[in-house]
């Protein structure tokens, strides 16, 4: 009977201990995997009131506004990324259609404003000098930049804002200078390739193989990061773009040597809006080109374009498998380690 008693006595105490070993087991359980976060955003501006003042006089829903550093990095932090390349928007000045009195003076005082918002920040922000290649000023301001502690670590060009025309023997031997002046000086090359929509320039097969044939073979100490996925955004929705991302791809694909420093930055180009059928081929354009070749970017936190978050969100969602987005999330540019 004592053994019966003492018995009946341990599996109530184990009746008894039941919820609280359910409770330790749960709290003991392994994690749900953190989400993942890209480590960089690549395509990043801010804008002067200088700029703002020239570009955007009048006000409403969708002007431009100045964007203070201090939000910018309110921003990133928001998306959990660490670090930012601000690429000056000094070129605008440069605009072709525009008459700018004291043009140089207006280019400088943008990349030095620049300069100066990333210096309060220099173990998270980048800057890249801005101008338009083909100003007689270009490789002055070049030069300039090289020697500047903030400015060396890269150059922005637009293509489309310039007027750029690779079909156009005397810009590509322009282009040669500058590619060739940056390689020598080891300052990234950021371009904004998409030529101009509004002029309708050409663009296609010819300026992708006229950019990758000609251009690229002076980048071999430097990189090239080809902005937007050589669109311009937001959206995907560019066959001239996709067709030069296609001779891109195939190049990669076969291993080019003049794909070996060549990068492309997917900036606001997926969105919550897309098409899967879009989605699928922006997915295989990434995987022809390599994931090691693609840089997360967002582009500026404007009226009508994501904030990091949304972007990453958006791009998040692309039919990649886990891995490929773990590895896009993880590639940093060697100009922001």
């Amino acid at each position: 009977m004592p053994l019966l008693f003492a018995k009946l006595r341990l599996g109530a105490a184990l009746l008894l201990a039941l919820p609280a070993l359910a409770f330790a087991g749960q709290a003991t359980a392994p994690a749900a995997p953190a989400a993942i976060v890209a480590a960089a955003d690549h395509h990043q501006h801010l804008f002067s009131p200088g700029i703002i003042a020239f570009i955007a006089p009048k006000p409403g829903p969708d002007a431009l506004r100045e964007i203070p550093v201090t939000e910018l990095i309110a921003l990133l932090d928001e998306a959990g990324i660490r670090r930012a390349a601000v690429l000056s928007t000094a070129y605008i000045y440069g605009r072709p259609s525009r008459v700018v009195e004291d043009e140089y003076a207006r280019v400088k005082a943008e990349n030095d404003w620049t300069a100066a918002q990333v210096a309060r920040y220099p173990d998270r922000l980048r800057a890249f000098c801005g101008f338009n290649p083909l100003k007689d000023y270009a490789l002055a301001e070049l030069e300039r930049c090289a020697a500047h502690p903030q400015l060396r670590t890269g150059i922005k060009m637009h293509f489309g804002n310039s007027d750029v025309q690779l079909d156009k023997p005397e810009h590509v031997a322009r282009l040669k200078e500058v590619f060739r002046a940056a390689n020598r000086h080891r300052m990234a090359i950021a371009v904004h390739m998409r030529a101009s929509i509004s002029l309708e320039r050409p663009y296609g097969e010819a300026q992708a193989r006229a950019f990758l044939e000609q251009l690229m073979p002076e980048a071999t100490h430097t990189m090239v990061q080809v902005a937007h996925f050589a669109g311009t955004g937001p959206g995907y929705e560019d066959p001239p773009a996709n067709e030069v991302m296609r001779v891109f791809a195939e190049a990669a694909a076969r291993k080019d040597p003049n794909t070996r420093n060549l990068y492309f930055d997917v900036a606001s180009i997926a969105t919550p809006d897309m098409s899967q059928v879009h989605a699928r081929e922006m997915v295989e354009r990434i995987r022809q080109v390599g994931v090691d070749k693609i840089l997360y970017g967002s582009d500026a936190a404007t009226p009508t374009n994501m904030k990091p978050r949304e972007a990453w969100a958006a791009f998040r969602a692309l039919p990649l498998t886990e891995a490929e987005r773990k590895r896009i999330a993880g590639n940093v540019a060697a100009y922001l380690r």
